[in-house]
């Protein structure tokens, strides 16, 4: 499994979360009961299924070794395994964290202006 997984984030949430030191999950993760995340291979299908449209995102890579056994890997859509935080994403888990926008087709517009979803880049 990879040791690097993203979470796209809401901008207002991100900006509460650095203001608490932890990130409790979105909506539908708190409903869930787990924090949804998404391989680089993953992300543009996450995207493209849950973000079109959106703005003022936070692409937040998490090092999941730092995690320890609050991950899981469980099967999603299609049956590919995705990374599950059981509890709160404490930001000392957060690496680089990237402001943007995802199109409606799912492309993401990075602040810095690239295109590109990430591939293995590393979480510090």
């Amino acid at each position: 499994m990879t040791p690097i997984a993203y979470k796209l984030v809401d901008g207002r949430e991100w900006q509460a979360a650095r203001a608490e030191g932890v990130y409790c999950g979105s909506v539908l993760d708190r409903a869930d009961g787990f924090i949804h995340l998404s391989t680089a291979e993953q992300l543009p299908g996450t995207a493209n299924r849950h973000y079109a449209g959106r703005s003022d995102l936070r692409l937040v890579a998490v090092d999941l070794a730092a995690l320890g056994d609050s991950v899981r890997w469980e099967p999603s859509r299609g049956g590919d395994l995705f990374p599950h935080i059981y509890g709160d994403l404490p930001l000392t888990a957060a690496g680089p964290v990237r402001g943007l926008a995802v199109d409606d087709k799912g492309q993401p517009r990075f602040a810095d202006g690239s295109t590109d979803w990430p591939s293995g880049e590393t979480a510090r």
